[in-house]
């Protein structure tokens, strides 16, 4: 706080609202809640990973929400805390031993590097699982280069680890797992597909309807403001100018062109998931706020080039 003059508070934004720029805050270890305003606003909440669980639930991310933890398949633990995830590591360890010692079957949907790693770590530390791996498109890996999935596919083959490809999990199916080797089912499922929204803080209003995980994704312009449904800025100065943005894993990934289907001619074509265009559009969005700073604080029109300061 005092090298780079920011204030920290450790606690969860349960209400964002941007008319009068404010959030509603649940401190640690406080009962009421907190209101502080601000100027600007960047909102970079991530998202969850457990794409068929209500509050996107995944082992590889901990439950840290308010309106989640109680309905969580861990209550008992408190995740926000390091102690609370160790436990939880601990507990999951003692189950997967349990399973290696009856030599149980397991099956790990989605082989993208989430679920090659956890199943090949599996197999490692664990080697009387019975393993197996699933994804819907016609290779492991599919973001990476053909070399990089052969190798691991390879490894996968010798370490006696089956996979299925161009194969999506539907586990209603009374076929489905019969066509994997499976006829009974698995003894133990892990999920490692998809996203899903965690963005309970936000108004219904500035949410998507549609999108990865059934919706719920911050909508923006192609400023990264947060706007509305109704494709209006949703928290503006008097000048219009937008004083919230949203960047990484918690917006909706693209702006839509309704009257075009091709997805690359518009504004900003869908983009993934991943940790490297959030930061890119954190440059965006404080340099966009930089502007409105000139703008608005200090009377500024230009820059120091000359050139009018648009957004």
């Amino acid at each position: 706080e005092g090298r780079m003059a920011c204030k920290i508070i450790w606690g969860e934004v349960t209400e964002l609202d941007g008319q009068e720029r404010t959030a509603t805050i649940q401190p640690m270890f406080v009962k009421d809640k907190e209101v502080i305003d601000f100027d600007f606003c960047i909102i970079a909440a991530g998202c969850n990973f457990g794409v068929f669980h209500k509050w996107g639930e995944s082992l590889w991310f901990p439950t840290i929400h308010e309106k989640a933890r109680p309905e969580g398949s861990w209550p008992h633990l408190d995740e926000r805390f390091l102690e609370g995830r160790r436990r939880h590591i601990f507990e999951e360890y003692k189950a997967i031993g349990d399973l290696n010692a009856k030599n149980a079957s397991v099956l790990v949907v989605g082989a993208g590097f989430i679920g090659v790693e956890w199943i090949t770590e599996l197999q490692h530390f664990f080697p009387n699982l019975k393993l197996t791996i699933i994804d819907a498109l016609p290779q492991c890996l599919g973001p990476l280069p053909a070399n990089a999935a052969t190798y691991c596919s390879k490894y996968m083959q010798r370490h006696g680890i089956k996979e299925y490809y161009n194969l999506k999990y539907n586990p209603k199916d009374t076929n489905f797992y019969g066509s994997i080797g499976l006829p009974g089912g698995a003894d133990k499922e892990y999920v490692c597909i998809g996203v899903k929204a965690s963005n309970y803080f936000m108004p219904e209003e500035t949410l998507s309807k549609f999108g990865p995980g059934g919706g719920g994704w911050i909508l923006m312009d192609t400023t990264l403001a947060v706007k509305t449904r109704e494709g209006k800025a949703w928290s503006t100065d008097e000048q219009g100018y937008a004083r919230i943005y949203a960047i990484g894993d918690c917006n909706y990934g693209c702006v839509e062109e309704p009257s075009e289907k091709d997805f690359a001619k518009w504004p900003i074509p869908p983009i993934p998931k991943i940790s490297y265009p959030g930061e890119e559009e954190a440059i965006v969005a404080i340099r966009n706020i930089e502007k409105v700073d000139k703008l608005v604080f200090r009377g500024l029109k230009t820059t120091h080039m000359g050139y009018p300061i648009e957004l």
